[in-house]
């Protein structure tokens, strides 16, 4: 099992604060005989549509010296679980869960903004000592 994100229940937290039901912490997928395991699975009854949306969640926190190494290792694990996502579970949104000091820090370069958009990241900017969400950016 992969060790947990140092602010995975900060995330968790503030997910359920928004009404989402947490439905797999880890979330396990196996595609092609190669085994996956994204942060957090979850499900939440839109009323007005009566549909269930269903997403998944990679938490990261980017606390090392390099921010755009960060984001390399995020990127490459991100595009892989998405893709794992759509072979295995096509019906669930893959996010990544940025804290909100990294996001004012670093996302908001111009660099991080032409690749979070030529990939079509979806993200969660989240405050971790709160528990909230601050943004989804879809």
């Amino acid at each position: 099992m992969a060790a947990k994100d140092r602010f995975h229940a900060a995330v968790r937290i503030a997910l359920e604060k928004e009404q989402w039901k947490i439905t797999d912490d880890p979330l396990r997928l196996e595609v092609g005989g190669t085994k996956f395991e994204i942060d957090l699975g979850a499900e939440q009854l839109l009323a007005a549509e009566r549909n269930l949306e269903k997403i998944a969640v990679e938490i990261k926190t980017f606390l090392s010296d390099s921010p755009l190494t960060d984001y390399h290792a995020a990127l490459g694990q991100f595009l892989n679980y998405r893709l794992a996502l759509e072979i295995s579970d096509p019906t669930r949104i893959l996010y990544l869960a940025v804290p909100v000091f990294t996001y004012e820090v670093f996302f908001k370069r111009e660099f991080a903004q032409l690749s979070l958009e030529r990939y079509q990241i979806k993200q969660i900017i989240y405050e971790p000592i709160k528990e909230v969400i601050v943004q989804w950016i879809p």
